[in-house]
């Protein structure tokens, strides 16, 4: 098959949630030097494309989940020649949670692995985390950046209440740390409402945000 076929069909066996077929592939993939994050990007497409179906109520809950962990095994597969490609890139902190009222685990974990995958060192505080909560490890130990996750409406009060804790106790000279929100519901309108710099809807453009921001504070 042709590059353009094969990443066609990696992307329609994930969105049919076919496991053995995906991963024979990306194995076959990765042994042939193939690009880790073509291939990851074309599983982030596949995963937006079973989040349609979701919503469309073709797939039940378990199916999105199933996707779910075929993408972990993806990215788990795909990160060791990752590391390789990046070696001896600088690397940030990340402070990562599911915001309070919200549960959902799943884009939050995925993100997790790809910041790990380009050599940030990643504080998961997990789900349903109070305001307070991120404000403590903020304190004791300053990220460079704030990822905030939420996938249901309740979240975005929370992301604000979140981010206003944070900035109005900071460190005196610290500075604001970059917040970022993320969800498959985010938009550029819910960030201006809870105050935050960034916001995406996939991992790798997270990824690529606080790469940037993370060379930015390496070069002033």
């Amino acid at each position: 098959m042709a590059g353009e076929e094969i990443r066609q069909t990696l992307i329609a066996h994930l969105v049919d949630l076919d496991e053995t077929y995906v991963l024979k592939l990306v194995r076959r993939l990765l042994d042939e030097g193939q690009d880790p994050l073509t291939i990851i990007k074309d599983c982030e497409h596949a995963m937006r494309l079973v989040g349609e179906r979701y919503e469309k109520r073709e797939y039940y809950l378990s199916g999105l989940i199933m996707a779910g962990e075929i993408f972990r095994e993806v990215m788990t597969m795909s990160q060791p020649s990752m590391e390789q490609r990046l070696m001896g890139n600088a690397s940030g902190r990340v402070l990562l949670g599911t915001v309070q009222g919200d549960i959902h685990d799943i884009g939050k974990g995925i993100v997790e692995l790809a910041l790990r995958c380009y050599g940030f060192t990643v504080e998961d505080l997990g789900v349903d985390v109070p305001p307070q909560r991120f404000l403590e490890h903020v304190q004791n130990n300053p990220p460079d950046v704030i990822g905030l996750s939420g996938l249901v409406m309740v979240a975005y009060e929370s992301m604000r209440e979140t981010i206003q804790m944070v900035r109005g106790h900071s460190t005196p000279g610290q500075g604001a740390i970059p917040v970022i929100i993320g969800g498959s519901i985010i938009s550029e309108a819910i960030c201006r409402f809870a105050g935050a710099d960034f916001w995406v809807t996939d991992a790798m453009e997270g990824v690529r945000i606080c790469q940037h921001i993370v060379h930015k504070i390496n070069s002033s």
